[in-house]
């Protein structure tokens, strides 16, 4: 009942009675204003304002009818290598030949293309089955380049046709060169596995690559044409002074549609 009647008492008193009610101290009042135009301000960018986005994602250059192991039919001894790297060869043509108890034997082309790796060596006795050379299925010489895009399969959904792509190639840095400029012309419809990868590059080792961060989509870019470069392809500089070959690693960045930065808090 003691502390009952120390309030009573404190509310019947008018000494305080006479001193002005004090609210909000300026500073307040300003840090207050500050925030709601800052609240109001951040509002209407969310719903006008946009923000672009990059995906990037490995690949490599190809010709994009892909490529071929060819493997030895027969056991044997290397005694002749007659195609090298780089070497266009038709279907049917003689890529190296191979010493077996029944003489000479020559392991053929299966498909018209261009030799990117002889693994074979003369002296080396080869299994059948064995891998001894990789071909690239090439139309011709005309036969334009393309850049294969390794994407991660759950982001390959927010790469719509025809986005731009800055492509940094391996041979050519791109802090002296620029990137090489492109376009996307197809989305793989499944992730790829490793077997799939490999079967269509002809290369064990680039698929374990592209595929170690789980099975990705295959996206095809269309390279962008230029007379004024050496390679015959657009740069975001004058770009290398040499033609660019297949089978060469580049880094895709795709750019993405703008997006309004209220629809990543709306479903």
């Amino acid at each position: 009942m003691q502390f009952r009647q120390q309030a009573l008492s404190k509310m019947q008193s008018p000494e305080e009675l006479d001193l002005p009610v004090r609210y909000a101290r300026p500073q307040g009042l300003l840090v207050l204003a500050v925030t709601l135009v800052a609240m109001a301000a951040a509002g209407v960018w969310a719903v006008t304002g946009s923000v672009s986005s990059t995906l990037r994602a490995p690949g490599i250059l190809t010709h994009g009818q892909g490529s071929y192991v060819l493997q030895s039919p027969v056991t044997g001894q290397v005694t002749r290598v007659l195609a090298d790297e780089g070497t266009r060869l038709a279907a049917g043509a003689p890529v190296l030949e191979v010493r077996t108890d029944r003489g000479e034997r020559a392991v053929r082309a299966i498909a018209a293309g261009r030799v990117t790796t002889v693994t074979a060596r003369i002296g080396t006795v080869v299994p059948t089955g064995a891998d001894v050379a990789t071909v690239e299925r090439v139309r011709g010489d005309d036969d334009p380049l393309l850049a294969l895009v390794y994407v991660p399969a759950d982001s390959a959904a927010t790469v719509p046709l025809g986005a731009p792509v800055d492509l940094t190639v391996q041979s050519a840095p791109a802090e002296r060169y620029g990137t090489l400029r492109g376009r996307v012309k197809a989305i793989g419809r499944s992730a790829q596995n490793t077997q799939k990868v490999a079967g269509f590059l002809g290369d064990k080792e680039l698929a374990a690559r592209f595929t170690e961060d789980g099975p990705p989509v295959a996206v095809l870019v269309r390279l962008e044409h230029a007379t004024g470069t050496r390679s015959g392809y657009a740069w975001s500089k004058e770009g290398p002074p040499f033609a660019l070959d297949s089978m060469t690693p580049a880094t895709g960045a795709f750019h993405l549609a703008e997006q309004h930065p209220i629809d990543w808090l709306l479903p």
